[in-house]
Parts: structure tokens; sequence; C-alpha cells
């Protein structure tokens, strides 16, 4: 070995998940900034410092990268609902998180995805619904915990009432592509999901 190649590094080989990991994360980059109509296996190959059939081994059509691109930039830091003591501090903890983290799955949702959707006939209630697959809604312990501190009637929390909060807010989100101020998700709270939930008025 030359005293050139000794001083070389030498680059890890990566398997399994890790390279799958650093696949999606090349993917999912270019979604970000150039669309689905830039996203290219060519691309996602250099960014992940990798071979175009690297890439297309697994994800042997583009409809299927980006698919599992956007899945997987949307499973971003885990969130453990909050125990504050009530109904509204749990909701508004469970808000602000989604506010903070899903934000930029809805903006490449909204904006750079009509490729993919027209390409394969769905919408964003379909990417919505794989991205959550069968997990319980994060919700569901918050509203639990509620019922059992006497704050919440079971019969009140229907599924259009249980998902509003999260609708009103995600709405917000796509119309402004921005994070949703706070004023909003408390006036979201205070004056439409509380009293919907409690019965009281805001």
């Amino acid at each position: 070995m030359s005293l050139v190649d000794a001083d070389r590094p030498v680059r890890r080989r990566r398997r399994g998940e890790e390279l799958e990991a650093a696949l999606l994360d090349a993917a999912w980059e270019a979604l970000v900034e150039h669309g689905y109509d830039g996203l290219t296996y060519e691309g996602v190959a250099a960014r992940a410092a990798t071979s175009r059939a690297v890439v297309y081994r697994r994800w042997p059509t583009k409809p299927e990268l980006a698919h599992a691109a956007v899945v997987h930039g949307a499973a971003s830091e885990p969130f453990e609902p909050a125990d504050t003591g009530t109904l509204r501090g749990d909701l508004h903890a469970l808000l602000t998180w989604a506010n903070r983290t899903r934000v930029r799955v809805a903006i490449v949702g909204a904006t750079r995805l009509g490729g993919y959707f027209t390409e394969t006939g769905t919408g964003l209630v379909d990417l919505r619904d794989a991205v959550v697959g069968d997990r319980a809604p994060r919700s569901d312990v918050i509203y639990q915990r509620a019922v059992a501190r006497g704050e919440l009637d079971l019969a009140r929390l229907t599924p259009r009432v249980r998902s509003l909060a999260f609708d009103l807010v995600r709405a917000e989100m796509l119309m402004s592509l921005k994070p949703v101020p706070v004023a909003t998700i408390d006036a979201i709270l205070d004056e439409v999901v509380m009293p919907l939930l409690t019965g009281l008025s805001a």
C-alpha cells in the first residue's frame, strides 16, 4: 500500500437498515428540494454515495421510492403524550409537537408531489393514511386520561370530534405552508374543540 493510499479514508460499507435509512434520507431531501418531478435514482444515489442499482433494487419504480421517502420523512421525533393534568393542556402539547414536526411534510405534500398524485391516482388523504398506518391515534391516551379524570364524556367523542383539532391545524398548515401561530392553536382549542368535547361554552 502506498503512502497516498494509507492516508485515504476507508469508506465503511453500509448494509441493511443503515443503508436503507441513508437512501431514504437522500430521497426525502431530494423531494424537499426538487419535488417529485426532480426526483431521480441517480440523484438519490449521489446523495447517498452509492450506486443507482442499489436504490433501484429496493424501490423499482419512482412512485415506490417517493412513497417510501415521504413515510420515512414523516417518522420524525417520537411523541410521548404529556400528562399535564388537563385535557386542554394535553391536547395543546400534542398540537404543538405536530406543528413543529409535521409542517415540512405538509408543505412537501401540498407543493412537491403533484406529479406523484397524478401518476398514482392518489391524493393527500391516501398519503396520510400510509404515514399513519395501523398505529392508534396519538390522541387516544389523552382522551382516555380525560375520561378517567371526569373531564370528558365518552359519548361526545365521535370520530369527527376526535380528529377535529388535528384536522383544523393541518388545514392551517396547508393554507399558509408554514407553522401555525400559537395564538391560532389556542383559538382552535378554546373556541371550537374544547366546547365540543366538554359541552361548555368557550
